[in-house]
């Protein structure tokens, strides 16, 4: 029996940590995000940096973008995004860019967060928008996803 209730923060991060596995399948880092506008995704993403070449294929951002298309402008105030793992400058940038409402993240990022851990850019007032944030929302899951992609890839390196 599914437990998760549609329209509850562990349901649309389940979905993004669905995200974060096709990512993995693909040797991405699993990292995935999803936009939602009234209860409905409007935008999926995952980790495409290897596979694409490009530095900003970042989850998040691939989400923001498919949700600007679904929605016919830049502006995504009423959405929030949902990511596995604390987004780094660029795609806290996007956010604030985006104007978008809230955002709920799975675990943290000691080495590139900037939501909590290394800047707070989201609620920085001296933006022109601010974000409303989110944790820990299946923390141990979207942990434990990274921590067994980085520890596989270690193993393969060394044999």
């Amino acid at each position: 029996m599914d437990k998760r209730q549609p329209y509850s923060d562990e349901y649309y991060m389940d979905e993004a940590i669905q995200e974060a596995k096709k990512a993995e399948i693909i040797d991405e880092v699993p990292i995935g995000a999803v936009v939602v506008y009234q209860g409905q995704i409007i935008g999926r993403g995952h980790n495409l940096r290897e596979t694409s070449h490009d530095p900003t294929s970042h989850a998040e951002i691939c989400a923001i973008r498919a949700a600007a298309e679904f929605m016919g402008d830049w502006r995504l105030e009423e959405c929030d995004i949902y990511v596995t793992l604390e987004p780094c400058p660029m795609c806290a940038g996007a956010i604030i860019q985006a104007r978008m409402r809230t955002c709920i993240y799975g675990t943290v990022d000691p080495k590139a967060g900037c939501v909590d851990t290394l800047f707070h850019l989201l609620t920085e007032e001296r933006f022109n928008h601010q974000t409303e944030v989110v944790r820990g929302i299946r923390q141990q899951e979207c942990a434990e996803l990274l921590k067994l992609f980085f520890r596989k890839l270690r193993k393969r390196k060394k044999g």
